[in-house]
């Protein structure tokens, strides 16, 4: 019903920049908080950045200062610039929202979608 596709990912070196974006389309009546999620190998995924529907913010502590997170709710998109980047940054990066979904004439709200992972690799 819902589907959250991302872009941006690669490869860049120390000290790079790269911007995600992660789209949200299907049978959505509206969206709560949507946010990025990293997963490096042999760990676990772990919150990076959410935003709520006024645009509150949070961030894990190793990217404040360095990621910004915002969305424009026209488009349902939400995008992560990740400046500064370290090697530590390297993981796949998940999209994650939250959408009252619209079917069948009636709204469910709290469905927790994810991308399908885009891969950051911070290396020289």
């Amino acid at each position: 019903q819902v589907q959250l596709v991302e872009s941006g990912g690669g490869l860049v070196q120390p000290g790079g920049s790269l911007r995600l974006s992660c789209a949200a389309s299907g049978s959505i009546f509206s969206i709560a908080a949507m946010g990025w999620y990293r997963q490096a190998p042999g760990t676990e995924r772990d919150m990076v950045a959410a935003i709520t529907g006024d645009g509150s913010t949070n961030y894990a502590d190793s990217v404040k200062g360095r990621f910004t997170i915002s969305r424009d709710n026209a488009k349902n998109t939400v995008y992560l610039q990740m400046n500064s980047l370290k090697p530590e940054d390297t993981a796949v990066y998940y999209c994650n929202a939250e959408v009252a979904v619209q079917a069948m004439g009636a709204i469910y709200g709290g469905n927790d979608y994810w991308g399908q992972g885009t891969q950051v690799t911070v290396s020289s």
